[in-house]
């Protein structure tokens, strides 16, 4: 990605921390080089636009980080091995793996449902123009990695042997909870789990599962097995980013225990502060309940440009909302959020037609006013402002609004100079099965058509060359 054009100065980001629970100035571990590992999916089913709407906030951090010029190092893994299905729900170690459930319903094997999931999620992604992470680590591929660290871990003492696992002992690690804010005490009197025998605690989690008859397995110095879930994204920020990070992400449902038990293992096996910034999303919701699979009122981005929608209004859509508030999806949203873009997408084709090249003082205080938006904890609904200003301003000539809008879609990441309009295919066939209904002189239906091709977004008119497609606007 190019480097803001505007101005080469640095400025102070600003980023809320959840390890302080606290908006603190951005300060890396080096001054111009920035490590970011962002909690990549676990590839057993499609990812809904709720997963999407994660990513998407990574990749506006990593834009805005680079638009003031800092280089950036992007890590995200993708775990194809030792998910359990209760993982998520703090039952620790309870549940099958993932993939394997996914592999015995779709009678495919488990590198099968891996490989067509993960291609389906880059698909997404690229839809969506998310930028790609510079090194994308597969669970699978680094379990040597893991491993090591567990032997490390043993070795130091913060983790015990069962007849069946390799156990992490949280009462060994002394910050335990400082991330989530949870009391080890309190988690004990509270704990609901179904108690695995041996186990020192409830909370402790496997590092290492010894089992014969998993689909995926590895030698290791335990006996045949797999890994846990949490040990994959600490061995492998690892081995990628160095033993300290400047920033990790993920969901708000990860900071615990996912997260507060990378702390653990980390800090336990390097002696470091692992992450300096936690910066994690809040839920993407449907009618004010999480968006999630396993409550099933999620969409996928098919579904969406299935009925006629660009997958970009969805990213239009995400960045006016903040990722630390409430997001409550509906279609009536991204509808409105369609109509915005296709009227930013004309607006800028116009000023693209634009000869006249004079600079208006002007375009400094709104350059000035976008950075100062983006830089303040991810404030993209207020820099979608600013560009709206700019669209409305008449200070500024039409070359000029162009300039700074080219600029300001660096983090955006609309590609709103590249724009051309293609009619989607749901709003083709739309129109076709009109145009049949009116040789049939069936007008009622050719009317309902046309009201659902509008609702969609798009608006079919009759002329002496046929029909023709046009987006709304308003």
């Amino acid at each position: 990605m190019k480097k803001s054009q505007v101005s080469n100065r640095k400025s102070q980001i600003f980023l809320f921390n959840t390890l302080g629970r606290k908006k603190e100035v951005f300060k890396p571990l080096k001054p111009d080089f920035v490590r970011i590992y962002d909690c990549g999916p676990t590839v057993y089913m499609d990812a809904h636009i709720g997963n999407m709407w994660r990513y998407l906030v990574s990749d506006f951090l990593r834009r805005i980080l680079e638009y003031n010029h800092y280089s950036v190092k992007q890590v995200m893994n993708i775990t194809d091995v030792g998910h359990l299905t209760e993982d998520d729900l703090l039952a620790a170690d309870s549940g099958e793996d993932k993939l394997e459930v996914t592999a015995k319903k779709e009678k495919k094997s488990v590198l099968e449902v891996a490989d067509y999931y993960t291609k389906a999620y880059f698909k997404d992604r690229k839809a969506l123009n998310i930028l790609d992470p510079h090194v994308v680590c597969k669970a699978t591929d680094n379990i040597p990695e893991m491993i090591k660290m567990i032997k490390v871990l043993e070795e130091k003492g913060y983790a015990y042997r069962l007849q069946d696992r390799i156990c992490y002992d949280v009462a060994k690690f002394k910050p335990y909870g400082l991330l989530s804010g949870k009391k080890l005490s309190e988690l004990k009197l509270g704990a609901r789990l179904e108690p695995v025998a041996g186990k020192k605690n409830p909370y402790d989690f496997s590092l290492w599962i010894m089992d014969e008859n998993h689909l995926m397995k590895w030698d290791s110095p335990w006996g045949v097995g797999y890994p846990g879930w949490h040990i994959e994204c600490s061995a492998m920020s690892t081995k990628y980013l160095g033993d300290e990070l400047d920033i990790h992400t993920g969901g708000e449902d990860n900071i615990f225990p996912h997260h507060e038990n990378e702390i653990a293992q980390s800090e336990a096996a390097t002696g470091k502060k692992f992450v300096r910034y936690w910066v994690h999303v809040r839920h993407n919701l449907v009618n004010g309940k999480k968006m999630s699979k396993s409550a099933g009122n999620y969409y996928l981005l098919s579904n969406l440009t299935g009925q006629g929608f660009d997958p970009m209004a969805y990213r239009y859509l995400c960045l006016t909302s903040h990722y630390r508030s409430k997001f409550n999806f509906s279609i009536s949203a991204l509808r409105a959020a369609q109509q915005a873009l296709n009227r930013l997408r004309l607006k800028v084709f116009e000023m693209k037609k634009a000869t006249d090249k004079r600079v208006i003082t002007s375009e400094t205080a709104f350059a000035k006013e976008f950075r100062e938006a983006v830089n303040d904890d991810l404030g993209t609904p207020q820099a979608i402002a600013v560009v709206w200003k700019v669209v409305a301003s008449p200070l500024l000539s039409l070359s000029s609004k162009l300039e700074l809008i080219k600029d300001f879609d660096q983090v955006l990441g609309l590609n709103l100079a590249d724009y051309e309009f293609r009619v989607p295919q749901k709003i083709r066939e739309i129109m076709e099965r009109r145009e049949k209904c009116r040789l049939k002189r069936n007008f009622s239906g050719a009317d309902k058509l046309r009201e659902e091709a509008r609702r969609l977004g798009y608006t079919i008119s009759d002329t002496p060359k046929g029909p023709k497609i046009t987006p709304i606007t308003n």
